[in-house]
């Protein structure tokens, strides 16, 4: 069904010559143009699907309305459309055989009506109008989502940050967005399965555990630093479901002056979720799910849009499984119900999101540390628990985010946002650590109850505005994040077990606990920026900063009574550049900051207490992004300085002295060069380097869990023997890490191999079935898969095997 689209460029259209007859039959050749005019040419990027989907993704992309043939697109499917045409050659493609005609009404409107077979001339009757109106402001953030590239793995552009949606060929950032497509077909459970795809990210945390903690870039990346439809503080803590996301977008980097400082300081890069909305069809799809050892489940997903324009949209996706993992002696129960709610008028658009998750995990596995002086044991079997049978981790969630636009003028859009969440979680998990070379381990399980909340706030404006040959692309925001909560940390007696034969013992009895509060963080930031072009945009300037405020406070658990507090605040600038020599080159560079809560003198310095400000990550990088339509790839090369906290031992003066220094080469591929074959991967080299430590024992060394190659490479094929038949397959390497800042304990590199196939096919009113089978690990490797001296060794998923069967009706 299509849906409508708002749109003000097709005047412009058909004064360039369009040359649309009155009424052209869908097997006729394209128009000729307007008298001395050549007819638009746009690109297109429209895979297979339904009739009545693409419709709207060329109204999208070509910046028209399209009115009426609601009931005569539904059940009908297309090839898709891919590459340069006219907009008329376009119609004509994609409704070739449908029986559907289209005429040109007016300078910004498309009629589509039903044409009787044999027919030559229009003399149909109109069909009720749905009208779906295309090619909202290119400023805009809600219904401006860019479309999936050839493929459909990764999307053609992202949210940047508070510039707002930006076509990958038009950022100066390297930045990949994971669709829902690629996301479904993997069967992707969290955000860390998602990034698996790419070659500048690592899983920092055991792969079957409770959260998606990564490696950007060789930094560290905290779950709670995720972005949930641009703002910090929403999404789900610790992992979140992919069921009702749209997009997951990974920006590589630092992104300060984008973003804004997020509230646990992660430098490395950003991530950023977008929900689902309603698209121009009805939708109705429940999937029946399978993940070894035993964890069976659903999701429904359905939408539907309202109205005589179909304005009002909803979306409803729920989610459970529950059940064992591939992990002995552990259980996971997950549950998730989200509602997205969406407006599109002429002017104004509005969007709302509500969500309830949970997450109960039985036996979880966390990372394990070794003492200094010993080897890292060899990794135990892949299903290997040396965890107590009785710990556990639960968290529950529930979120919101109200979202509004309004185009002020065409060229201009003011917009605010709001969020908040809640979250309650209670754990007893276990801090393991290898005590001998034989695998001894001391284990202090930890009984931590707690509690948080945040209120997010983001309100700007974007807009246009040209001065002679000169383009400015404006935006001016401010954003204010406030989190509070309540932990508490009592140990339980140490256990004495191994890592190959552990000992378990009956549970503890361990009192029930009401945490007050005991810390808070406010982020307060005005950010503003100005995207310079100049010859039609072929080269672009971005000049920007963000002014952050920093202000964390902690909390007695007994009094209540603050006990230390912080207030600091810092200017971030960044500038980055585009030039594009051809129409498909993009050459671009930048030079931006990341924040993070300056730290504080320790006791035993001759300068305890006192205070740092923020601390500034500075990154210099340079690029170059290649697209031929169906096919794309990205190359960069980066250096990024961390600041970090030292001790002069001559002096015993503690100073922000010391700096990890990450260089690095990236390259990625993504689209689809050959009908049916989709690759998707690249790789990273990574040289990270501890600088100025203070000491002769670590200055200059690896830091700690960058590897020095991260490879993933993956793709699709479609069988050509039968129809709708798909294998695909996807290696993933990562070189030796060191554990340790002095290099003397490391973790070999590792090897992933994952499969998969999958069936499609159409019930005879053309709804798809669809069934999908995944391995993980097929070789069923036994790895320690990440070492870092924050979060210790993180022990790699063994071999996995998830099925699932889906049906649309």
């Amino acid at each position: 069904m299509v849906r409508r689209r708002v749109c003000a460029a097709l005047v412009s259209m058909a004064i360039s010559g369009l040359g649309l007859p009155v009424m052209a039959q869908v097997e006729a050749q394209s128009p000729p143009a307007e008298q001395g005019q050549a007819p638009r040419v746009v690109r297109f990027d429209i895979p297979p699907q339904d009739l009545d989907t693409a419709m709207t993704r060329l109204a999208d992309q070509a910046g028209i309305r399209l009115l009426g043939a609601s009931g005569d697109l539904a059940g009908k499917r297309t090839a898709g459309l891919s590459g340069n045409y006219t907009i008329a050659e376009a119609l004509n493609t994609l409704l070739a055989g449908s029986g559907v005609g289209w005429r040109l009404s007016e300078a910004n409107t498309v009629i589509l009506e039903r044409v009787a077979p044999g027919s030559s001339a229009p003399g149909v009757v109109p069909l009720d109008p749905v009208r779906v109106q295309g090619g909202v402001p290119p400023q805009a953030l809600i219904d401006n989502l860019p479309p999936p590239y050839a493929g459909g793995q990764v999307a053609k552009g992202a949210q940047v940050g508070f510039l707002g949606e930006r076509d990958f060929m038009d950022t100066p950032f390297n930045q990949s967005s994971y669709t829902s497509t690629l996301m479904q077909n993997q069967q992707a459970r969290s955000i860390a399965d998602v990034a698996a795809n790419d070659p500048s990210v690592r899983n920092a945390w055991p792969a079957v555990g409770y959260s998606s903690a990564l490696m950007i870039r060789g930094f560290s990346f905290n779950s709670n630093d995720t972005a949930f439809g641009g703002l910090y503080g929403i999404a789900p803590t610790l992992m979140v479901s992919t069921d009702y996301l749209e997009r997951v977008e990974i920006l590589k980097g630092p992104s300060t002056m984008l973003n804004g400082m997020p509230p646990f300081g992660s430098v490395g890069g950003a991530v950023n979720l977008v929900p689902k909305r309603a698209p121009g069809q009805e939708l109705n799809r429940v999937m029946a799910t399978y993940v070894s050892a035993g964890q069976f489940g659903g999701t429904t997903d359905v939408a539907r849009r309202f109205g005589d324009d179909r304005a009002f949209g909803i979306r409803f996706n729920g989610t459970y499984r529950n059940g064992s993992t591939p992990v002995n002696q552990q259980t996971q129960a997950v549950g998730a119900a989200v509602f997205g709610l969406d407006y599109r008028g002429d002017r104004l658009r509005a969007a709302v999101d509500y969500g309830y998750q949970t997450q109960a995990t039985n036996s979880p596995l966390r990372a394990t540390y070794v003492a200094a002086g010993l080897p890292v044991p060899l990794a135990p079997g892949g299903s290997a628990n040396w965890f107590q049978p009785w710990t556990f981790q639960q968290n529950t969630d529930l979120f919101g985010v109200a979202r509004v636009e309004y185009d002020v003028t065409p060229d201009w859009t003011a917009y605010g946002a709001v969020g908040a969440r809640r979250s309650l979680f209670n754990a007893l998990t276990g801090f393991a650590t290898v005590t001998s070379a034989n695998g001894n381990l001391a284990e202090n399980p930890l009984n931590f109850p707690g509690w948080s909340q945040a209120n997010t706030e983001d309100v700007g404006v974007r807009g246009r505005v040209d001065t002679g040959p000169i383009r400015h692309a404006l935006s001016l925001n401010g954003t204010r994040v406030m989190l509070e909560g309540g932990q508490l940390f009592p140990v339980v007696a140490t256990i004495q077990s191994n890592l190959y034969q552990p000992t378990f013992i009956a549970k503890p009895n361990v009192a029930a606990l009401n945490p007050p509060k005991t810390n808070s963080i406010e982020l307060s930031t005005l950010g503003i920026a100005d995207v310079i072009s100049v010859f039609d945009e072929r080269i672009q300037f971005i000049v920007g900063g963000r002014l952050q405020r920093v202000q964390v406070g902690n909390y007695s658990p007994i009094t209540g009574v603050a006990t230390s507090y912080y207030d600091q605040s810092a200017f971030s600038p960044a500038v980055g550049f585009i030039a594009k020599p051809w129409s498909n080159v993009s050459v671009y560079g930048n030079f931006i900051q990341g924040l993070q809560q300056g730290t504080t003198a320790p006791v035993g310095t001759l300068n305890a207490g006192q205070t740092f400000a923020p601390q500034k990550t500075q990154q210099l990088e340079l690029g170059a992004k290649l697209d031929l339509g169906k096919f794309a790839t990205t190359f960069s090369l980066f250096q990024i300085d961390r600041p970090f906290g030292i001790t002069n031992p001559s002096t015993a003066i503690f100073s922000v002295g010391g700096t990890q220094r990450n260089q690095g080469l990236e390259w990625m591929m993504f689209g689809e060069p050959f009908q049916g074959f989709r690759p998707l991967g690249g790789i990273t080299l990574l040289n990270a380097r501890q600088l100025d430590t203070g000491s002769n024992l670590t200055n200059g060394l690896k830091a700690t869990g960058v590897p020095d190659v991260q490879l993933n490479l993956g793709a699709e094929w479609d069988a050509s023997f039968l129809r709708g038949l798909t294998f695909s397959g996807r290696l993933i390497y990562t070189s030796l890490q060191y554990l340790d800042a002095a290099n003397t304990q490391s973790i070999p590199s590792w090897t992933r191999f994952d499969a998969g196939v999958r069936y499609v096919f159409e019930r005879k009113d053309g709804k798809p079935i669809a069934l999908r089978f995944n391995v993980e690990n097929v070789f069923n490797l036994n790895y320690w898969a990440s070492a870092n001296a924050e979060l210790g060794l993180a022990m790699g998923a063994p071999r996995t095997f998830l099925l699932s069967l889906s049906a649309d009706f």
